[in-house]
């Protein structure tokens, strides 16, 4: 089953290009450190500005070197049905176990366009998270919607993004509590997971993934207790990599561990010296330097 900490995982560059040997190397780190899952190509892995070639090499580079050892869930939304199914398909060529599938952006379809856009995804056979980030997408898949979704086989899940923990329990309501709800917003991980929730795909965990991943077992085991505390520990990085676009936080605060350059590609800019700071205090807080 896909669930605790999964980082969604930040795509290293040199000079512009994709840096597949410190991709590498942040995959053995990651599963040494005890992240539960990888979650390749997603927003935080920039998607939005690799090429159709750069995101079928990330997806297959991830799962030859995670080899079986946790889940890959590979990100292969678009807003263009036809291309979602083809990364979707890539995906499960790689060998990914699961493909992390968006809500279409920008061309705001109805409930209905979402059911027949998943459908078609649904059909390349590989088990789908849904990833409904109103936030992003504009479109917001509800609950009933979801629910129809959820008799389709190869529908196991969804990353919830809309920062409602209502959400959790109507969608159990809806889709069953065998469905596998993951939360996409670090901040509210624990009270999701407190609804009912069995992981998180987490930002935060590209920098901390051993303290994400101690905080998930932690409220998997039913004890909020320490959950609290981790989520104390982490809680001033939470925000203050979301001060500018979380890709550029993540990947300035895992620089200053020597992980990967903090390079992003356009529109994406370098931080403001207020955010560094900002980042560098949250990880002394949360005792990463």
């Amino acid at each position: 089953m896909i669930k605790g900490s999964l980082p969604a995982l930040v795509t290293p560059f040199k000079d512009g290009k994709v840096d597949l040997d410190t991709l590498k190397k942040l995959v053995e780190w990651h599963i040494a450190e005890g992240s539960n899952g990888i979650v390749p190509v997603g927003t935080t892995g920039e998607s939005p500005t690799l090429s159709h070639e750069e995101h079928d090499l990330v997806v297959a580079t991830v799962v030859e070197i995670a080899a079986g050892r946790v889940p890959v869930v590979a990100g292969a939304g678009s807003n263009n049905t036809i291309e979602a199914v083809r990364l979707t398909t890539a995906a499960k060529k790689a060998g990914a176990t699961a493909a992390l599938v968006v809500t279409p952006y920008y061309n705001k379809p109805t409930q209905r366009g979402m059911l027949d856009y998943f459908t078609a995804v649904a059909e390349v056979g590989l088990p789908i998270i849904i990833y409904n980030i109103p936030g992003r997408s504009v479109v917001d898949m509800s609950p009933a919607t979801m629910g129809v979704l959820a008799k389709l086989p190869a529908i196991v899940g969804v990353k919830d993004a809309t920062g409602d923990l209502s959400r959790v329990a109507k969608q159990r309501g809806t889709c069953g509590a065998d469905f596998i709800q993951l939360s996409g917003e670090d901040a509210t991980a624990v009270g999701f997971n407190a609804m009912g929730g069995v992981g998180c795909i987490s930002v935060t965990a590209n920098v901390a993934p051993a303290l994400c991943a101690k905080m998930q077992a932690a409220t998997l085991a039913g004890d909020y207790a320490a959950a609290l505390a981790y989520q104390d520990q982490l809680m001033p990085l939470h925000e203050a990599i979301f001060i500018e676009p979380g890709v550029a936080g993540a990947k300035y605060a895992m620089s200053l561990l020597g992980l990967c350059s903090a390079e992003v590609r356009s529109p994406l800019t370098e931080l403001l010296d207020d955010t560094k700071e900002a980042i560098r205090a949250a990880m002394v807080h949360a005792g990463l330097l």
